[in-house]
């Protein structure tokens, strides 16, 4: 069964661009190999349908984009099963009518949904706090993924701490997607950074980080490889630290199962992420063990 995954990031951190090299590479000719942005993507085989929906930029600026991926997918006029739709200027509560009656109708004229991406799933409810409403569009992207058996790419803005998805929509997407992508802009090296936030199992903090950037001789952006281990490091001992301080904020000492649970609940990961997390934090001397109690953890005191 196929589920939907979430892309985000901030305004200006490459979103557009990295969601032009994922379409790009699902309506490819099937012949050829094209740059992804390091993404690998299913060959569209069948000549399914491939939809994009963008509830956040103006027709003119959807054109643009549409250009860049046809050019990115090496062809010079979109396939007639590739479809995207400008839903700025439609009222939000039609918007998600709209896309379910155009999956439908295009599931049968193409023999299937191969990819589906909503470019600003926020822009479907009338607030990102609203939490019942919340809920439903989740259940209803849930549904829809099952009922058509296909990937459904959601795209939604960071809060602005950088580490949860904005409101009850964000919580409730971070509880229940498949897998979520985050994209930075690193301004020291001029690129983008891709980051695992969430994955269905195992450690996002020790998923490789890519990168992507413009390059002048293409005049596109490329793929540059994966960041070092030693950038993964310094992030994953950063995340958690800032976890491990959270966690903190208002006890001097928690026992091993409350922090396990405090981990799993703050960070979305099974029992087994959060206990390799809590040895990396003790290595990396985040944490350490209360010297009256072994059973209990605290903040090493060199962080406060």
């Amino acid at each position: 069964m196929k589920t939907p995954i979430c892309v985000a990031g901030s305004e200006g951190s490459g979103k557009t661009n990295y969601l032009g090299g994922i379409i790009s590479g699902a309506i490819k000719p099937g012949e050829i190999e094209i740059d992804t942005l390091g993404t690998t993507i299913k060959e569209n085989i069948h000549n399914q349908a491939v939809l994009l929906y963008d509830t956040e930029q103006s027709e003119f600026q959807l054109y643009k984009n549409l250009t860049y991926i046809i050019r990115r997918s090496s062809q010079e006029k979109p396939p007639s099963w590739f479809k995207a739709f400008c839903l700025v200027g439609i009222s939000r509560s039609e918007r998600m009518n709209l896309i379910l009656e155009s999956m439908d109708r295009f599931f049968y004229e193409h023999g299937g949904i191969h990819l589906v991406v909503i470019d600003g799933i926020a822009d479907l409810l009338g607030a990102v706090n609203d939490e019942e409403n919340s809920v439903k569009l989740v259940e209803e992207l849930f549904r829809m993924a099952a009922i058509y058996n296909t990937v459904i790419i959601c795209v939604l803005h960071l809060a602005p701490s950088g580490m949860k998805l904005r409101g009850h929509l964000g919580s409730e997407v971070q509880r229940k997607a498949a897998g979520i992508l985050l994209i930075e802009k690193d301004d020291n090296n001029n690129c983008s950074v891709v980051k695992a936030l969430k994955v269905r199992d195992g450690s996002p903090l020790d998923v490789p980080m890519m990168q992507f950037g413009w390059s002048k001789t293409e005049g596109r952006h490329i793929y540059l490889g994966e960041k070092s281990k030693e950038d993964s490091e310094i992030r994953k001992t950063s995340e958690l630290k800032d976890v491990a301080t959270e966690i903190f904020k208002n006890r001097v000492y928690i026992s091993n199962q409350n922090l396990i649970k405090a981990i799993m609940e703050s960070m979305d990961v099974k029992d087994r992420t959060a206990r390799s997390y809590i040895k990396f934090m003790r290595e990396s001397e985040i944490i350490e063990k209360n010297p009256s109690n072994a059973l209990e953890y605290c903040l090493v005191s060199s962080l406060f």
